[in-house]
C-alpha cells in the first residue's frame, strides 16, 4: 500500500480465499467513507472549484443533499454491478449535466467537467475508496485478489469519460499514477470551507446533524490518507486512530454473519430506481 492510502495495521481475518471483484465492496457499510471521498475528489483544484462554483443547483450538494447523495451511490451501483445499457444511461445523463460545468473568467483555475484527467482523477478516488473500505470489512486481499478486484472496477472510469487506454493496465501501475496525482492535491479557503461546511452538514436541519457530526468528522477523518487530513486541516492522533482500527474491527464481524440481501440490498436498490427511471423517461441526475 503506498503512503497516499489510509494507514492501517490490524485488519478483519479474510473471509475466504477465493476471486473478487469490486461488486463485493458494495456492502451498506462502505458508505460510511462517502464523506471521505468527497474530500479526496475535491482536494484537486480543478475538481474542487468546478463543484463548488458550478451554476447547477439540480446537483449542488449543499442545496440538494439527499438527491446528490442519492446520485453519487446510484454511480458506484451503475459503475460496478451494472449492464452495459444502465452505464450508457448514466453516462448520458450525467454528461448532460457535465457540459454545464467549466470555469468563467473568474475562476482561479482552469477546468472542465470534460476534462479526462479530472475525470480520472475523480474515478481513482471512487476506486481507492472502494478497496480501501472492502478490505477494512473483508480483510486484506493478497496481490493476486487486488489485481482481479482492481481489474474488475474500470468501469468506475469509463462509464464516463475515462478511456481503457487510460485507466492503468495493472494494479501497480495504478499506485505508480495515485502516487504522482497525490502531488497535485492542493486546497484553499473557498474549497476548505466547502468542505467543512459538509461534513459539519451545515445542509440538512441543524437539529438533525447536532447529534452526527462528531461522528462524520472522526469517520471522514479516518478514511483519508495523512496527505488528504492535512489539507483540509483535520486532526488526528495514535488514539483516533485505535478507535478506527477497533471500531471497523467490529463492524466487519458484524458484517460476515449478515445476510448478503441485507448487505448489499441497498446498492441493488438504488440500481432498480435507475432502471425503473430509464423506463419511465425521468432524469436520473
Amino acid at each position: 500500500m503506498t503512503a497516499n492510502r489510509i494507514i492501517i495495521t490490524r485488519y478483519t481475518a479474510r473471509w475466504d480465499d477465493g476471486p473478487v471483484r469490486a461488486a463485493d465492496a458494495m456492502d451498506f457499510w462502505s458508505f460510511a467513507a462517502g464523506a471521505a471521498n468527497v474530500v479526496m475528489q475535491l482536494s484537486r483544484p480543478g475538481v474542487g472549484h468546478g463543484v463548488v462554483e458550478s451554476k447547477v443547483e439540480s446537483g449542488s450538494l449543499m442545496k440538494h443533499p439527499w438527491k446528490r447523495a442519492r446520485t453519487t451511490f446510484q454511480y458506484l451501483a451503475v459503475a460496478v454491478i451494472g449492464s452495459d445499457d444502465d452505464r450508457a444511461a448514466f453516462g448520458r445523463a450525467v454528461d448532460t449535466v457535465h457540459r454545464q460545468v467549466r470555469s468563467g473568467p473568474s475562476s482561479p483555475v482552469r477546468y472542465n467537467a470534460f476534462d479526462r484527467d479530472l475525470q480520472m482523477w475523480v474515478a481513482a478516488c471512487l476506486f481507492v475508496g472502494l478497496e480501501d473500505t472492502y478490505q477494512l470489512l473483508r480483510g486484506r486481499m493478497t496481490a493476486e485478489q487486488a489485481e482481479q478486484f482492481y481489474l474488475s472496477a474500470r468501469p468506475l472510469g469509463t462509464t464516463l469519460q475515462v478511456t481503457d487506454d487510460q485507466w492503468p493496465l495493472t494494479r501497480a501501475e495504478f499506485d505508480d499514477y495515485w502516487d504522482g496525482a497525490c502531488r497535485q492535491v492542493a486546497m484553499d479557503d473557498v474549497v476548505r470551507g466547502y468542505l467543512m461546511d459538509l461534513i459539519k452538514l451545515r445542509m440538512i436541519n441543524p437539529l438533525l446533524a447536532l447529534p452526527f457530526r462528531p461522528l462524520l468528522k472522526f469517520l471522514t477523518a479516518g478514511f483519508l490518507a495523512p496527505v488528504f487530513r492535512d489539507a483540509l486541516g483535520l486532526g488526528w492522533g495514535s488514539a483516533r486512530q485505535w478507535c478506527f482500527e477497533r471500531l471497523f474491527l467490529s463492524v466487519a464481524f458484524v458484517n460476515r454473519f449478515l445476510p448478503g440481501l441485507i448487505r448489499q440490498g441497498g446498492s441493488h436498490l438504488l440500481l432498480a430506481d435507475v432502471r425503473l427511471r430509464v423506463r419511465r423517461q425521468r432524469r436520473l441526475v
